[in-house]
């Protein structure tokens, strides 16, 4: 317990360094949004994977291959890696041109700006709150592992974790989010080969522990799992996690990397630099399997509800596979890993909160503020009174947190993301696209997402469909939607 206090005040020390040299590179709005647009494709590349890579990747999602098996792993590992690198690719070079074109901030300015409309941006402002529901499941995921490591109580690893990183993000903004996230990224890597090689060592190579785990359940190894409530079929396995993983690319803190950078050469560079780093982290899902080889069910029950929680998988597996010094520093880096993405995603839906919502309503109701810089100084003033409502918001919901914070996690984000991919897409792939169409398709890949989610089994009673999975009913949003506005585009004359 002590070295994992010591070890945990080393890279809170290092990491409040980082913010404070953010800070002095913080001099504006702008700087606190996008930093300058000059940024090393290594950093960017290794700070969006650490972003993408988050407490779901390291913690959360190794439950879900625990519990279905290679269904889980196809959909949330393969699908999801393909469907979002291949996205990133198409988005990523046209969305910085035009971004820089129009000196966009985030992706509802980007919008707004793409296809002249305030109104536009306003409804995007107010969409990005859903990525509130991703804040939990991150906050969630970090107690889990502070707990366990730090030996301290659901409320203390709150306030740690809260007060800590809305700290520096408060402190220093994109350029705290990228120095933090380049050292968080970096351990990420070394301690997933750690786990990886050793997992395979010992279990992976094992054809002993595969026929074992064959005879335990044969579904784990299904390419579709019958018995799973998620991964029940190839729709719901293969073509959702594609579809989603590419939509994903549409978060806030995900796509506006590409305004990080100054010229399409430096873009291509960064997506290969964090196509490698995610790889890598995405293999960590093979802990699901391991864990059958090392765990009992029972280790996996909540000590306080008594309920299986599959959320302990990774923390629990760590704990069994390796000597308690090890496992104290790999936790420290899970730990790590979680705060990488929510550091970004709070800078984005501050920021976005700040420039698209509180900037437009202004504008909106006192039209005689007409001085650029006392704008920007209001924006920034508003961030960061935005990011402290986070905080306080955050910190009450997850004193009770939901029971799979996975799937309370994608179900609020994914509706982000269904919404901004329309008017993405279209703003990239074509000269003219219609604001009329983008939107109207933008509100209906909600209502068919939501719809399905909360109202599917009995709307389609006799569907075989997963509707309980959120990347399910996301992705029959998006192929909804998307599809018939690139075809539209297409033919419009």
């Amino acid at each position: 317990m002590v070295l994992a206090w010591i070890l945990f005040a080393i890279y809170m020390l290092g990491t409040a360094y980082l913010g404070y040299l953010g800070h002095k590179q913080t001099k504006d709005f702008g700087s606190f949004a996008i930093g300058k647009g000059d940024m090393n494709p290594w950093v960017v590349g290794i700070t969006l994977a650490a972003s993408t890579a988050s407490a779901a990747t390291f913690i959360i999602n190794p439950g879900f291959v625990y519990v279905d098996g290679l269904s889980a792993f196809l959909h949330l590992g393969v699908s999801v890696f393909i469907g979002f690198t291949g996205m990133l690719y198409i988005l990523s070079f046209k969305f910085r041109e035009i971004g820089a074109e129009v000196k966009a901030l985030t992706i509802p300015d980007w919008i707004g700006k793409r296809y002249k409309s305030k109104s536009f941006s306003l409804y995007f402002a107010f969409l990005n709150l859903l990525s509130f529901a991703f804040i939990i499941l991150l906050v969630g995921g970090i107690s889990i592992v502070m707990q366990k490591l730090l030996d301290v109580s659901n409320l203390w690893a709150l306030i740690i974790t809260i007060v800590f990183v809305t700290g520096y993000v408060l402190f220093g903004g994109t350029y705290a989010h990228v120095f933090t996230n380049l050292f968080q990224g970096s351990l990420m890597a070394v301690i997933s080969l750690i786990i990886i090689v050793h997992g395979f060592s010992t279990l992976g190579f094992s054809a002993d522990f595969w026929q074992g785990l064959q005879a335990e359940d044969p579904s784990l190894l299904d390419l579709v799992n019958a018995k799973s409530k998620l991964f029940n079929d190839y729709y719901s396995t293969i073509v959702a996690g594609l579809v989603i993983g590419a939509g994903l690319v549409c978060q806030p803190h995900i796509l506006t990397k590409a305004l990080y950078v100054k010229d399409n050469k430096t873009v291509g560079r960064y997506i290969g630099v964090f196509a490698l780093f995610f790889f890598l982290f995405t293999m960590l899902l093979m802990v699901g399997f391991w864990a059958h080889g090392t765990l009992t069910p029972d280790q996996l029950v909540d000590a306080t509800t008594g309920n299986f929680r599959q959320d302990l998988v990774m923390t629990v597996y760590l704990q069994n596979a390796f000597p308690d010094w090890v496992f104290t520093i790999i936790s420290v880096v899970l730990l790590a890993a979680a705060m990488s993405t929510l550091d970004g995603l709070l800078v984005g839906i501050s920021t976005i909160t700040a420039n698209d919502l509180v900037l437009n309503l202004v504008e909106k109701f006192k039209p005689e503020l007409t001085d650029q810089e006392e704008k920007m100084r209001l924006a920034l003033k508003a961030s960061h009174i935005v990011l402290v409502v986070l905080a306080v918001g955050a910190f009450a919901v997850s004193l009770n947190p939901p029971k799979l914070l996975g799937i309370f996690g994608q179900t609020g984000v994914y509706g982000l993301v269904l919404a901004a991919v329309p008017p993405l897409l279209a703003g990239v792939l074509f000269k003219n696209p219609s604001k009329k169409l983008v939107w109207t398709f933008s509100v209906l890949a909600l209502v068919i997402h939501f719809g399905l989610y909360f109202f599917g089994k009995q709307i389609f009673p006799n569907a075989n469909l997963a509707f309980a999975n959120p990347g399910v009913t996301a992705s029959i949003g998006l192929l909804c939607t998307a599809i018939p506005v690139l075809i539209i585009e297409f033919f419009k004359k």
